[in-house]
């Protein structure tokens, strides 16, 4: 692939054919308090310019992350495998749905070249939901860990993985690759799936998590939520409860921030106060590491979070 040449932008009806016909739902004005500057540094430049050379993609650009310029800066990736397009059509997500192409064999290789490349210590993959895949692409994951760890075997790796729904196996499959951490987002409260998350099953996602733990005890577990799509301060500190059952290390809660007209409305936006106070609880409920702030997404500070968490895993231990 040449490096020189950019990604050429989809309009929205070509992202989200199925978002096409719906009515539009007005964009609010956001407050001043998740306001982020454009990117525009040097270290964004070459970021971006990297991925394009080894034709992968980042869940940072085509999630519309807010924190792009931020982390890129640093360059620090979140890399999404599988592909660009996603089975599903969940109300929130600016990942393009559609029918996905075939797997790409060279891809766990070109992944770990270039966290070599960015000399990453710590790494999180993550990926669109395959469907259509029999494991859902599980096998995929494994051998982009395998690929990681063969290339930089310093690097720690967390994977953000699809809910695997219905697929039998693939929690084991990806558990065996051993990554330091497993992280499968919950997103929203159960009230809210049907209209936010159509195609996720809330327990089947909580199960997922819970069968990582059985798995891997050693394994850090970690689940995120965003915040202002609907949802009630009962039902947050209710999946909270839920994710303390299942024994997750790590919660992350966020803002939810609407990509386009077609996408679920704002509900509304969640003050800074709001989120400090979910914090609290959360940290009392006995999660190792949280992160709840309107600009917190499961990959930010991802390096620095897992130096904490394993801070916190041995202040707590025997």
């Amino acid at each position: 692939m040449d490096g020189t040449l950019d990604k050429v932008p989809l309009s929205r009806a070509e992202r989200h054919p199925e978002k096409a016909h719906r009515p539009d739902n007005p964009i609010r004005r956001k407050p001043e308090w998740i306001r982020v500057r454009a990117p525009n540094s040097p270290e964004y430049a070459e970021t971006k310019r990297l991925m394009r050379q080894y034709g992968l993609t980042t869940v940072c650009e085509e999630a519309a992350c807010p924190n792009i310029g931020e982390c890129w800066k640093h360059k620090h990736a979140t890399f999404m495998i599988m592909g660009d397009t996603c089975t599903r059509a969940c109300a929130f997500c600016n990942v393009r749905t559609g029918l996905p192409g075939a797997l790409d064999p060279d891809e766990p290789a070109r992944v770990a070249e270039a966290i070599a490349m960015l000399a990453l210590a710590h790494v999180v993959v993550t990926s669109v939901d395959r469907d259509d895949l029999a494991d859902g692409g599980a096998a995929h994951f494994a051998a982009v860990i395998r690929a990681i760890r063969a290339r930089r075997p310093a690097t720690t790796i967390e994977v953000l993985t699809p809910d695997f729904l219905r697929k039998e196996g693939a929690a084991e499959t990806v558990l065996a690759a051993r990554p330091d951490v497993f992280n499968h987002n919950l997103e929203t409260v159960p009230s809210l799936y049907l209209t936010v998350r159509p195609g996720a099953r809330y327990f089947a996602s909580m199960r997922l998590l819970q069968k990582a733990k059985e798995l891997d005890r050693q394994v850090f577990t970690k689940s995120g939520i965003m915040v202002g799509l609907g949802e009630t301060r009962n039902e947050v500190l209710q999946v909270m409860d839920d994710l303390r059952a299942a024994e997750v290390d790590f919660l992350t809660i966020g803002q939810y921030l609407q990509p386009s007209p077609k996408h679920h409305a704002v509900a509304r936006f969640v003050t800074p106060g709001e989120f400090a106070a979910y914090e609290t609880i959360a940290y009392a409920k006995g999660f190792l590491m949280v992160s709840a702030s309107p600009l917190t997404r499961s990959s930010h500070h991802a390096g620095e979070d897992f130096a904490r968490l394993r801070a916190a895993r041995a202040a707590r231990a025997p």
